[in-house]
């Protein structure tokens, strides 16, 4: 079932009582294929599982919500998590509308669903929605999102650069970095920022840093730079601001983020400002490349005054342990905007 499948990873705190007279004991609640499962928090031992469509909330509408597995059993669950509540109560109707429900009955079912989408979209914190969504949203569905980015985008600076020869040395040149599986790196044609990332592992660098360098070292820095900021902060959730709550809802629930949702992000994500990354941050990914980090540091800043760290921490100060990329790639890899 898709509603249940979304929920598989979240996991939140509750309090448990095995009995109406035993005393409150801290769980972690997890959902399982077909359960609620208790489990403690320290041994992880599973310590009760609960059917999903017989789990009942007692107090609808009160905080924190009080679950049991039943309506005549002794166990209960309290939880203050409005994710963990809100995913509880959407998987429990999708389970009761999958059911056979006649006459009025189908109908408790859908002006149940409705209000949960109304109580939703009133009072469940927009950051938090936003957090959760980009938590459960799988790998294809980020790269769809980011292609979807990537055509508003060619609105301001045209299509990416799409010369064979070209694209192979850059698919090179990103498995020479990262390895497999490797982020698709592309050559926009216009744009003031030398470099950005979209969801899906998308790295995307301005033509200048090929036509005004005399070698890779300076585009493969900017490659490993974005990656770097794509694992600080996931590129989806400045996304996923920008379509909204509703369109946020509807990828939770659904999978699907309409293109409509992404249309204007090209202006927020060039417009946007970014803080220089920390040389800690960014000397271990250049030593594990195999990259000297000291052509990057002077393209960032010619005087090199602020990126001293970089310089003087390089750690092939003497070059690369191995070409960056062959000279036969690199020179195809310039005349990619112009085949």
């Amino acid at each position: 079932m898709t509603a249940l499948k979304k929920y598989l990873k979240l996991e939140s705190n509750g309090l448990w009582r095995d009995a109406p007279e035993a005393q409150r004991r801290e769980v972690l609640v997890s959902f399982g294929e077909a359960t609620l499962v208790l489990s403690d928090p320290r041994s992880e031992d599973a310590l009760s599982h609960w059917s999903l469509p017989a789990v009942e909330r007692l107090n609808p509408g009160e905080m924190p919500a009080l679950f049991a597995p039943g309506a005549d059993a002794d166990e209960t669950l309290e939880i203050d998590d409005p994710v963990m509540i809100a995913a509880l109560d959407t998987v429990r109707g999708a389970l009761a509308a999958a059911r056979p429900h006649p006459g009025r009955l189908r109908n408790s079912v859908l002006i149940g669903s409705t209000s949960l989408v109304l109580a939703l979209a009133l009072f469940w914190m927009p950051g938090k929605l936003v957090e959760q969504t980009a938590l459960v949203v799988p790998p294809a569905t980020r790269t769809e999102i980011g292609l979807m980015a990537l055509d508003d985008l060619r609105r301001v600076t045209g299509a990416p650069c799409a010369g064979d020869l070209g694209q192979r040395a850059l698919d090179a040149l990103s498995e020479r970095l990262f390895g497999s599986p490797k982020p698709l790196i592309l050559v926009l044609r216009d744009g003031q920022s030398p470099a950005l990332h979209l969801p899906g592992q998308i790295v995307l660098v301005n033509r200048a840093l090929l036509e005004d360098h005399d070698g890779p070292e300076v585009l493969a820095g900017y490659a490993l730079s974005e990656m770097a900021r794509n694992a600080e902060e996931d590129p989806l959730l400045p996304l996923l601001r920008h379509a909204g709550l509703t369109a946020t809802f509807r990828l939770l629930t659904t999978g699907v983020l309409s293109p409509d949702a992404v249309a204007g992000y090209a202006e927020v994500i060039l417009r946007q400002t970014r803080e220089p990354l920390d040389a800690g941050l960014l000397l271990p990914r250049f030593e594990a490349a195999g990259v000297p980090s000291t052509p990057y540091a002077f393209a960032l800043d010619p005087s090199g005054e602020s990126v001293l760290p970089l310089i003087e921490a390089d750690p092939f100060r003497s070059g690369a342990p191995r070409p960056v990329m062959a000279d036969g790639d690199w020179v195809s890899l310039q005349a990619i905007c112009s085949e």
